[in-house]
């Protein structure tokens, strides 16, 4: 991945409580996929379905994959000995997908769409009739999608 980034919003809305990620009633996480027209970064705020994939015949679905949480918020040490809360995802798949993706948006469905995080990639991302995958992060201090330290 090229970018990967927690958004401005999400970084205040942790402070606001806003979104919860368990273990008690977590919220529903999403993520979903988008061509290269888009133009996501850290001031995006919610999801929209401006520039997302097409549903048509795609095997992909508006408004994308449901995530599960894996694990539930932890902390440990990060390589510089620093205290660091972190949470992660379960890997996502589209099976018989046929698409083109240029990034990907982390959100919150159960808290009006807010946005999460960011993922551009590299390189378009291109799938033709078999199984496109996200594969997240090893879920540490270190690595995890969103870690606080």
């Amino acid at each position: 991945m090229y970018i990967q980034t927690a958004t401005t919003s999400f970084k205040l809305q942790l402070l606001e409580a806003i979104h919860n990620f368990g273990p008690t009633s977590p919220d529903t996480y999403k993520i979903a996929l988008y061509t290269s027209a888009v133009d996501l970064g850290p001031a995006t705020t919610v999801y929209s379905a401006t520039n997302e994939i097409s549903s048509v015949g795609t095997g992909y679905t508006a408004g994308g994959k449901t995530l599960t949480i894996n694990p539930f918020p932890n902390t440990g040490l990060n390589s510089q000995a620093v205290n660091t809360a972190f949470v992660s995802f379960d890997d996502v798949n589209w099976p018989n997908a046929t698409f083109t993706t240029a990034a990907a948006l982390i959100y919150n469905s159960t808290e009006a769409n807010k946005s999460v995080a960011v993922l551009v990639f590299d390189v378009l991302k291109t799938v033709d009739n078999d199984t496109f995958q996200i594969i997240f992060p090893t879920p540490d201090a270190n690595s995890a999608i969103v870690r606080i330290s």
